[in-house]
Order: C-alpha cells, then structure tokens, then sequence
C-alpha cells in the first residue's frame, strides 16, 4: 500500500527512550525518569471524584464541538483568575489535548506550503505535526544569551505563521511581557498569524508568566490540562481563538473530533477548583528545580539557561559530546537514568545539548543527581 509524502514525519525520540527505560525496567532495572515532561502526581482528588461521581449519573456521551458550556466558562474564569482578563467563553475551545489544538490551529490558519517559524530549540510535535499538513516549517535559531527565546527582529519576511512558547520546552525560559509583546506587534506588522503555547503556564517559579492574550486578542492561545493540572493522560486541553474564527474552528472541530472525550471534560471542570493540591505539586517542582540547578552543575553539566517555568533543564554539553542520542543511551546504561538528547528539540544543534526533566518526586530527582555525578565522576576517570 502506498503512503503520502506527508507520512514521513520524523520519530519523537523521547518517546523512544522512554521505551529504552521501560526495556531497561522490565529487565528488571530501576530507573530514575528524567526524559519525559510528565507529573508523577495523579490527577488532582477533586478531578477523579467528579469523574466517578458522573460515571455512576450520566452516560458521557458525545458533548458539543467546542466543549461543555460549563469547562468553558470555568476556563474564562481561570483568565479572570491568573490574568485579570475578562475572557468571553465562547473564545474557548476545549480540545483533545493541545495536540488537536494545534492540529485546529494549524489547519484554521493555514494554507499548504506556507511556511510557519518556529524557534530552535522547540517543542519537536510543531515541525512534524506541520510537516504533516504540508506546510513548511521554519527553524529560527536562538541563543543562549536570550536563554533560548526568539527576537522580533529575526523573524523573516517570507512567513505565514510564528509559534512562541513561554515557559518553552525543552528550556523552561520565559518571555516577559516587553518581549512577548515585541513578537506579537512584529507578527502583526508582518501579516503573521500568532500562536502562543502556553502549556506550562501555572508552573512558574518567580515572575508568573505572561499570556498573549494580555497583549492581543488578535491571536490563538493553546493551552491543556496535561501540566499544571497533572492530567496528561487525560488528554484534555483548549485554545482561546480570535472572535471571527470561532466558527471556522468549530466546523473544523465537528468533523475532526466530532468532540473532546466527555470524562476528562467533566474531571477538568473539577480540576479547575483544585488550587491547593496543585499548587502544592508546584511546591515540589520548585524544590526539585532548586536541586538540579545545584547537582547538575557538580555532575559537570553547568551551560544552561535556569528555568523560569516548566519542569525542564536544557544543557549545552558540546564540552562532553557531539552525540546527544549516544550519550544518553550511555546514561541510561550506565547510570539508569533516562534523559532526553537534544536532537528532539533542534535538529541543526541538537546532537551537543541534553534536556533533564524534573517533574518527578523529590526522592527520585536526589537519586538520580546522586546518580548522574558518580557516573560523570566516573566517566572523567576513564578519560583522564
């Protein structure tokens, strides 16, 4: 059977790693998670009795396209909440996961063969889900002096679409609000669709991060229960649209994924009144990134931009390796414990850097640093 040119998207390889890890456990191995951006948290207490209360009630059936009335409203709620915007919730698109947001976003925005930019290093499913649409993506390249974050002034001409994340993945850096709004005013100078990835919003640890949405409304917000709200198996997610595309996204919705899946709308409507719980799983992620900014550097891994947000590390380790996916296989061997090579995250500079996860428990993120300095130390020995 033939397949389409568009098929031919690259593998995720952290999802390949985490298949090594799996291998490596099943064979009877402990290893330390630090390869994939996943909460050890279940979904908050209040989530899962929502959910089973509904189980026994209703027959979670299909629900409308864009999401029940209720989770949306709660959704402009949060907006009131975290931003002080006063959001109107028929903006909100409640999606399946934001992996169907983007998909949404992508097909709403776009025409085949536009080209959309987006920054190196980024999240690796933009390129592959546009390749799979045919459009083009477009590299930008930033820099560790602006801790991995793009500049207005390097966004080309020739572009039809700009995606910004803020915390990113895979560097947890944070636009503030002067920058973000200097990528959004240069979107619209340019005749740019703008999508804002705002997936890790919640997860901050000094400044709180800023919405597009303060800046604009003339722009697409893509956002999910996965992170903050500890849900990613859930599969639940939204984007805030501009007015005029409401229509157009929900047309799109009906005959795509006629709806999200019912249960987890229902468990992310309860979720959203379950501050304590996940502001206390952000206590957690603060501790954690407090120990990887003071183990990494001791286990030798000290170029990286210190997070703002997210649950990552991004590590330049040109000095150590210029085979990120070798390297790691090597630390998952030897060390036991899994970490992502770079080349997910950019494909021109990826095979020197290495992102480090820390959205596991505290006793798992102490282990695994205590692992990764006595394998480095060790390592160092062999090539002294």
């Amino acid at each position: 059977m033939r397949l389409s040119s568009r098929a031919a998207v690259d593998p995720f390889i952290v999802m390949d790693v985490m298949e090594a890890a799996r291998a490596e456990e099943a064979a009877g191995r402990h290893v330390i998670h630090m390869e994939v951006g996943q909460p050890s948290t279940p979904a908050p207490e209040g989530a899962r009795a929502a959910l089973a209360a509904a189980m026994e009630r209703d027959a979670l059936g299909y629900t409308v396209a864009l999401g029940l009335p209720a989770l949306r409203e709660g959704i402009a709620r949060l907006y009131k909440r975290w931003y002080g915007i006063e959001l109107d919730p028929a903006r909100v698109v409640v999606t399946a996961g934001s992996s169907a947001a983007f998909l949404l976003a992508f097909t709403a925005l776009f025409d085949a063969g536009e080209k959309v930019v987006l920054g190196a290093p980024g999240y690796p499913s933009y390129r592959q889900i546009l390749k799979a649409l045919s459009l083009t993506p477009v590299d930008l390249e930033t820099r560790p002096e602006d801790r991995y974050q793009p500049r207005a002034e390097d966004i080309p001409d020739d572009i039809k679409g700009l995606i910004v994340a803020s915390p990113a993945n895979p560097s947890g850096t944070m636009l503030d609000r002067a920058g973000l709004a200097k990528l959004v005013e240069a979107a619209h100078a340019k005749g740019v669709a703008f999508v804002s990835d705002e997936i890790y919003h919640g997860l901050h640890y000094e400044g709180r991060a800023v919405s597009a949405l303060e800046i604009s409304d003339d722009v697409y917000v893509i956002n999910s229960f996965s992170k903050y709200f500890s849900m990613t198996g859930w599969r639940i997610g939204w984007m805030v649209v501009p007015p005029d595309h409401v229509r157009t996204v929900e047309r799109l919705a009906q005959n795509m994924f006629i709806c999200p899946p019912h249960a987890s709308q229902v468990a992310a409507l309860a979720a959203l009144d379950c501050e304590p719980e996940l502001e206390a799983n952000r206590a957690v992620y603060a501790e954690n990134r407090r120990l990887m900014l003071e183990g990494l550097p001791k286990a030798g891994f000290t170029k990286i931009a210190p997070p703002d947000g997210a649950f990552y590390i991004y590590a330049d380790v040109s000095d150590l390796t210029d085979d990120s996916l070798g390297f790691a296989a090597e630390i998952l061997r030897e060390a036991g414990v899994a970490v992502t090579p770079g080349l997910d995250f950019d494909p021109a500079r990826g095979a020197r850097t290495l992102r480090f996860s820390y959205a596991r428990s505290t006793a798992d993120i102490r282990e695994g640093l205590a692992r990764l300095q006595a394998f480095m130390a060790a390592r160092r020995g062999d090539r002294a």
